[in-house]
């Protein structure tokens, strides 16, 4: 499934479902459907901001971190929960519309559709830190959007089995 491929399929999810299911928070501290969207919009963004900012950095010769390394080789996030630090940055709104959330999404794919044609162009040795990865090159910036899409596909079907659950309660209670 390509970058493009991978966002059309959320689009797609998120036209099925209600805006009541999109910020339906299934347990204290997790996230709605809404929330999860409203974070793949902002890292993907700030990914193609960081694939911007490795255009105007000097070359450097400094490596990924062992997780980094990891992540590139296995073309994908590891299938498991990552636990983000507390903080207004890591807390996404739940209160996007379904058409804000679409234009985030097609805002998205806007910036990797002009990334794509700029990443041959790019010095693969000028490079800006990521937090968890190490130096990061253009072409790895713009691959995390990609990757990061892909990860969150598990979390969102956890989510759908939640509201599947809370559907099926909540019929069960209008029979009685």
């Amino acid at each position: 499934m390509s970058e493009r491929d991978v966002i059309e399929a959320y689009k797609q999810y998120l036209s099925g479902y209600s805006l009541q299911q999109l910020r339906y928070q299934p347990a204290e501290g997790g996230w709605s459907l809404s929330q999860m969207y409203n974070h793949l919009i902002l890292a993907a963004l700030d990914y193609l901001d960081q694939a911007a900012v490795c255009t105007a950095a000097a070359e450097k010769t400094l490596v990924k971190t062992e997780a980094g390394e990891q992540v590139f080789r296995n073309g994908g996030f590891p299938p498991v929960k990552i636990k983000l630090p507390d903080g207004p940055a890591n807390s996404p709104s739940n209160s996007d519309s379904k058409e804000e959330l679409l234009r985030g999404l097609e805002q998205v794919q806007r910036r990797m559709a002009e990334w794509v044609i700029k990443l041959d162009e790019t010095n693969p040795d000028c490079k800006v830190k990521h937090g968890g990865f190490g130096w990061l090159n253009a072409r790895e910036w713009y691959s995390l959007v990609d990757m990061h899409f892909r990860h969150h596909l598990r979390q969102k079907s956890e989510l759908d089995r939640e509201l599947g659950s809370e559907l099926a309660v909540a019929e069960q209670e209008q029979l009685h």
